[in-house]
């Protein structure tokens, strides 16, 4: 090789971009054998990092997010996800912490939905309705994983392709979620899905979130900002009745920032049946495009969470089901109230509400959705 062609080789690779050339060479998550099945499927986790210090392991059992570490505005680092120390906590029974739910997350009445003139039938996993994809839903499956390469940061993508009739939904569904950890520290998580039959679709993250550090106390002092005018109001059972309600003098009023707690007791029907906030929001803006659904500011700490999302919807969720017989992350117990949920979403029992956002995925067509969960502090204080 002559030294001219050498020299311009060099010089053109000391001319590639600096982002050309992390995509190219991109800093890869770790990977750890993290235990088995009870019928003996290996399970892995991986671990996403950023030079800002956040932190957020993914393992392959229901692509569960087990762990988010974020700093608050003194540096000091915290876990702020409610879950377990070790697989066999995720293997037994526990509330969905940090697991994707699917196929249809949140609820359908009475398990049963018509597509396309065909009624289906679900198990009724949750009172008289089915909630979360089932007895065995997404959260209850070995996930296929693999590092990308990515400009954005590290990131995992997971697959996992559901059979048709699985759980009683038609269509041979494969599903893919890839989480990407920015250097800016947002966690961003985008779904796809193809179909070969008409079904219905509604998938979403149910981490469950203490900005103070799980087992920190309750989430009662957080203040909450919701980017939603309207809500829909449920019965007795958590199923919305087709209403779409103004939150305006009522205790759904988000709409400016204020604690969690202050209005989680009022006399209201709708407090009432959720022993709390368990309740679809209506996010403001244009559905499919990304745009800010929630901020949440933890005061003591200042850790700050915005949830961007492309859905039309988001479930706030205040732990009212947590009783303390869960016992988490070095043993802790998970009392009422500690911790929130904010589950991007189409709106639930959508296949029974004509007049809601369609969640029927035609065969042929792919599902999209994009959610960022975006943590800051808060300097002011």
């Amino acid at each position: 090789m002559s030294r001219p062609f050498v020299f311009c080789t060099l010089m053109a690779l000391m001319l590639v971009p600096a982002a050309a050339a992390f995509a190219l060479a991109p800093d890869a998550p770790s990977k750890e054998a993290w235990g088995e099945t009870n019928d003996g499927r290996s399970i892995e986790r991986y671990t996403l990092t950023n030079a800002a210090g956040a932190e957020v392991d993914v393992i392959t059992w229901g692509a569960i997010i087990t762990r988010i570490v974020v700093p608050d505005r003194t540096g000091k680092k915290d876990d702020v996800v409610l879950g377990f120390d070790t697989l066999a906590g995720y293997l037994g029974q526990h509330p969905y912490f940090g697991a994707v739910v699917g196929r249809y997350g949140n609820r359908i009445a009475k398990g049963r939905f018509t597509l396309d003139g065909k009624t289906y039938t679900l198990a009724t996993n949750n009172g008289p309705n089915s909630l979360h994809g089932g007895i065995k839903g997404f959260d209850k499956q070995v996930w296929q994983a693999r590092p990308l390469a990515s400009a954005d940061g590290q990131a995992i993508e997971l697959t996992y392709v559901s059979k048709d009739g699985e759980e009683g939904y038609p269509g041979t569904l494969k599903t893919k979620v890839t989480y990407t950890l920015t250097p800016s520290s947002v966690l961003r998580i985008q779904y796809e899905a193809t179909t070969d039959k008409d079904t219905v679709l509604n998938i979403t993250n149910h981490s469950y979130f203490n900005l103070a550090g799980q087992a920190h106390g309750d989430i009662l002092k957080h203040d909450l900002q919701l980017d939603a005018d309207r809500f829909t109001p449920v019965d007795a059972t958590l199923i919305p009745t087709g209403e779409i309600k103004p939150v305006a003098g009522t205790p759904f009023d988000f709409r400016t920032p204020h604690a969690i707690g202050a209005r989680i007791n009022a006399d209201d029907e709708q407090i009432k049946f959720g022993g709390g906030y368990d309740h679809n929001f209506v996010l403001n803006g244009q559905m499919g495009t990304l745009r800010r659904a929630a901020r949440v500011v933890e005061p003591s700490t200042g850790r700050v969470l915005e949830v961007f999302t492309t859905e039309p919807g988001v479930q706030f969720y205040t732990g009212n089901f947590l009783d303390g017989t869960v016992k988490g992350k070095g043993g802790r117990a998970y009392p009422k109230r500690s911790a929130f949920c904010l589950e991007t979403q189409h709106f639930p029992d959508s296949p029974n509400h004509p007049e809601f956002p369609s969640t029927v995925l035609k065969a042929g067509d792919t599902y999209k959705s994009t959610t960022e969960f975006r943590f800051t502090t808060d300097k002011a204080r």
